[in-house]
């Protein structure tokens, strides 16, 4: 008798629509999320600022201020929300847990 394979457990999302493990996202994660968010092509700067925020919740475990993300990167002091439509898509994109109301407020 053989043994069905089991699908790999498919990453769990809240209902505002972030990853609950920021672990189990990867880069074609992202470019789902992102087309699911209406953005269809990840640029060099879209990754330029994933990995930017990523890194830093990763190592402080909280949510970078977008203007500095856009100077870290060389990019406009807007561009967050010409790249992802807001610094809540970017954050989803990035495969990262809901940062909780207060700070989506600011989002």
């Amino acid at each position: 008798m053989g043994h069905a394979l089991r699908a790999e457990p498919r990453p769990q999302f809240d209902e505002d629509g972030f990853l609950i493990d920021p672990h189990a996202w990867d880069e074609e994660m992202a470019e789902w999320i992102a087309r699911k968010n209406g953005i269809e092509t990840l640029t060099d700067a879209h990754w330029w600022v994933i990995r930017y925020i990523r890194d830093h919740y990763l190592k402080f475990g909280s949510l970078p201020v977008a203007r500095l993300v856009c100077r870290a990167n060389h990019l406009q002091r807007d561009s967050i929300k010409t790249l992802f439509h807001g610094c809540r898509e970017a954050w989803q994109v990035a495969g990262l847990p809901n940062p909780g109301e207060e700070a989506k407020a600011y989002m």
